[in-house]
Parts: C-alpha cells; sequence; structure tokens
C-alpha cells in the first residue's frame, strides 16, 4: 500500500507493508504529473514500514531512475533497512540529485522543504 502527498514542491510517499507494481504506478504517475506541471519535484520516499518490494517494481525503478536522472531536486529516503540504504546510495550513480538517507521522516521532511526553491 502507498500513500502520496504532494507538499511545497515535494511528492511525499509512504509505502506500508509490500510495495506493489500497481503502487510504484500509482507513484510515478504522482512525481509525472508534479514535473509536468511544477517543474523539478524533491521526493520523500519513506520505506520504514515497507515489508519488501516486488521484482517488477525492482525493474520499473531502474526504469524511471535512468529515464528522469536529471529531473528531481533533492531526493530523501527514509528507511532503517541496511539493504534499503545500500540500494539508495548505488541509485545515486544514475541521477544528477542530492540523495540523502534518513532514519526519521520529519528530519528528511525538513531537509527537503529547506532545499526547495522559492517561487518567484
Amino acid at each position: 500500500m502507498i500513500a502520496i502527498e504532494h507538499k511545497a514542491h515535494c511528492v511525499l510517499a509512504t509505502v506500508a507493508g509490500e510495495f506493489t507494481l500497481a503502487d510504484y504506478r500509482e507513484f510515478e504517475e504522482n512525481v509525472l504529473y508534479e514535473l509536468q506541471f511544477h517543474g523539478k519535484p524533491n521526493l520523500l520516499l519513506d520505506l520504514t514500514e515497507m515489508l519488501g518490494y516486488t521484482l517488477d517494481v525492482v525493474w520499473e525503478e531502474i526504469r524511471f531512475t535512468r529515464e528522469h536522472a536529471t529531473d528531481f531536486g533533492c531526493i530523501a529516503i527514509v528507511t532503517t533497512d541496511q539493504w534499503t540504504t545500500w540500494a539508495t546510495w548505488l541509485a545515486r550513480l544514475f541521477v544528477e540529485s542530492e540523495v540523502q538517507v534518513f532514519e526519521n521522516g520529519r528530519q528528511a521532511e525538513a531537509w527537503l522543504l529547506e532545499n526547495t526553491p522559492v517561487p518567484g
């Protein structure tokens, strides 16, 4: 299951349970909407309640990351899982965004809001 919120030019996504392809597609649609209508968004992915993900999600994430390597401001990943942390650092090779891993969602959101460009 995924919950998505748009806040101050950020897309905030929280995954609970298994991260499925349908969840990923919903996330992708929200990000693409933000890109189309508001420019480069910051992303926050809270994966602290994620129990796992399906293989098709992994492939979609790789495809999406490569296709949109220059389309994001900052990316914050919230997790305590070492495998997810390692995969996040590996993904940094494919994107031009600043990527940070946090153990706390409030810290991650504060960091993103600090790094959100002010319109005007």
